[in-house]
């Protein structure tokens, strides 16, 4: 990981566990190199359909009255992925086309085009169970998997046994700021998933999980402060919120930091048994948060296609 030395001595006066890796939430390269040059380090980006939808480029395509083919959308999202690829070399997320009726095949199609467009891209798949089977087939082929809209443990549980075996750690991408709208604490998630696969490592006798939680969908300090501070190993940040914390002269908190619950309810810790991945429950629930972004992300897709 490079990381500043400025931050690097400040953050080792403050924790005796490692600095999670900061990567940008963004599918902008121009916000790539600002943030570069504002933090002084970028560890690795994440994308997503609706960051992508975001880019300048595609909102003056848009104003011009004109849509992409699905092969233009395609060509355009490859290029901004190699846009960022030329300014950072950690791993760059690239999101599948997804909805709960996509087969597995599909998916995993998308994955084996995307996973050329770099070298050290990490594709995206949503936690449904198309997408674990999807998953679950790239890992065992050397394909690198970032698990994402992660809502609950039993997902967590899913992604820890899908991604078994898989040459490069995967990642686990739980959403935090989602929970928040709907009145409850999405910290907690981040804390649970963390307790919860130390267990299954403890479990299992390993020194080390092969799937590296990714505290995503952060929207403020407290949560970049508080998935520092429940043992996240990575952090996917906006580039408002890493310059807030510039402003707040990159503070990492120490081991007697509270964080801050602002009145939001609590998420109970579950104990969820390992078993096989396609035996876990993820239903499709209408009105659920894991409903609701899948349906936004294929919602910003489809108003940028003819």
């Amino acid at each position: 990981m490079t990381v500043d030395k400025r931050t690097r001595d400040f953050y080792d006066e403050r924790m005796s566990t490692k600095l999670p890796k900061i990567f940008l939430d963004s599918g902008d390269p121009a916000e790539t190199k600002k943030t570069k040059a504002l933090i002084g380090f970028l560890d690795g980006q994440t994308t997503n359909p609706s960051l992508v939808a975001k880019n300048p480029e595609v909102q003056k395509f848009l104003a011009q009255g004109k849509k992409m083919t699905e092969k233009e959308l395609l060509s355009f999202y490859r290029d901004v992925i190699k846009e960022i690829e030329k300014q950072i070399s950690g791993p760059i997320s690239a999101e599948v086309y997804a909805d709960w009726d996509t087969p597995a095949a599909t998916m995993l199609e998308q994955a084996h085009l995307m996973g050329t467009w770099g070298r050290n891209i990490y594709v995206k798949f949503p936690v449904i169970p198309e997408g674990l089977k999807a998953a679950n087939l790239f890992v065992k082929e050397g394909g690198r998997a970032n698990m994402t809209l992660v809502f609950d443990q039993t997902q967590a549980a899913a992604v820890y046994q899908a991604t078994e075996g898989a040459k490069h750690p995967a990642f686990i991408s739980p959403f935090v700021g989602r929970w928040d709208d709907r009145g409850f604490y999405g910290l907690d998630l981040i804390k649970n998933i963390v307790k919860q696969y130390h267990g299954y490592d403890r479990e299992l006798k390993r020194k080390k999980s092969h799937v590296e939680i990714l505290s995503a969908s952060v929207r403020t300090l407290n949560h970049l402060f508080g998935s520092m501070a429940y043992g996240a190993d990575i952090i996917t940040v906006p580039l408002k919120v890493l310059a807030e914390w510039v402003e707040a002269e990159k503070w990492i908190p120490d081991v007697s930091y509270r964080v801050e619950t602002n009145g939001l309810r609590a998420m109970k810790y579950e104990q969820v048994p390992l078993r096989a991945f396609e035996s876990y429950p993820i239903p499709r629930t209408e009105g659920t948060l894991l409903d609701e972004g899948l349906a936004k992300f294929i919602g910003d897709w489809k108003k940028l296609l003819a």
